[in-house]
């Protein structure tokens, strides 16, 4: 009997030490997230690396206002390397949860949806939604305007859910990101496409694509950086090395490189003054 119950014992220890292990990989460590990363020398960045000035891929490479702070940000937390991982707005949470990556930098918009999910940091960029037409059409210049018409918009995103939510009886067509929403509305397949202003510009000026802002934003966005629930230890970190870019000018000059001279930290106080 005695036997018995030590290679139960056993038995129980070994199945601990091995559950144990598995959190160590997955959003359950979410509270000691901020010592893994650390321990591991590497930080896991989700990005689509397919939204430009955001982030994409120059030469194979990851580039980008995103891409830089998130450089910027893994040294001021003293992590040597920083992964970044291909995905999409869809699988952003999903991938958070289930620990495929560690963070997502990528212009997420912080929503109180999103927000029962995963953890946001403070805000780190500003961004608006645009509706972007072809250069002849001068019939569209507003919301109303796009009623009964076709709209392309990026799988996932708060641009699909605010079409959904805003345009009544309009045809929208979903795109896995802006430049194929743009192109579409380019070559007369789509009226227009709801965008990023800064986005859609880029994209526009890079694709030598016909394509024009047109009337005011629509909606402003406050994007944050995304992880686990609980990562209270991450998250203090985080919003430290935020504030301390923004105070010492990192930011602004890292949003002056990508963003045409915008300064973000201006955009963002004006942000926290509403």
């Amino acid at each position: 009997m005695a036997n018995n119950i030590r290679i139960r014992s056993s038995l129980v220890s070994a199945a601990l030490l091995i559950a144990l292990s598995a959190c160590g990989h997955g959003s359950a460590d979410a509270a000691d997230l901020l010592q893994r990363v650390k321990a591991s020398g590497t930080l896991r960045v989700a990005q689509t690396q397919a939204n430009p000035p955001w982030n994409f891929l120059d030469g194979g490479k990851p580039a980008g206002y995103d891409v830089d702070v998130a450089n910027e940000l893994a040294k001021r937390l003293g992590i040597a390397n920083v992964e970044f991982v291909a995905s999409n707005y869809q699988s952003f949470i999903a991938g958070v949860q289930a620990g495929r990556f560690d963070a997502v930098i990528s212009g997420q918009t912080i929503t109180p949806e999103r927000a029962k999910q995963v953890d946001f940091s403070r805000p780190y960029q500003v961004n608006g939604i645009s509706i972007f037409v072809a250069d002849a059409n001068s019939a569209i210049a507003g919301l109303t305007d796009l009623q009964g018409k076709k709209i392309a918009v990026t799988a996932g995103t708060t641009q699909a859910a605010f079409a959904k939510k805003s345009v009544a009886g309009a045809d929208i067509k979903t795109y896995d990101n802006a430049t194929l929403g743009l192109t579409e509305v380019a070559r007369g397949r789509a009226d227009a496409v709801l965008v990023s202003r800064f986005q859609g510009a880029f994209l526009a000026a890079k694709n030598n694509l016909k394509v024009k802002p047109a009337g005011p934003l629509l909606e402003s966005e406050v994007n944050g950086i995304s992880f686990a629930k609980g990562s209270a230890s991450f998250k203090q970190a985080v919003d430290k090395a935020l504030n301390d870019m923004i105070a010492d000018g990192t930011l602004a000059a890292i949003s002056r490189k990508w963003l045409g001279g915008l300064d973000m930290t201006q955009e963002l106080a004006k942000v926290s003054a509403n």
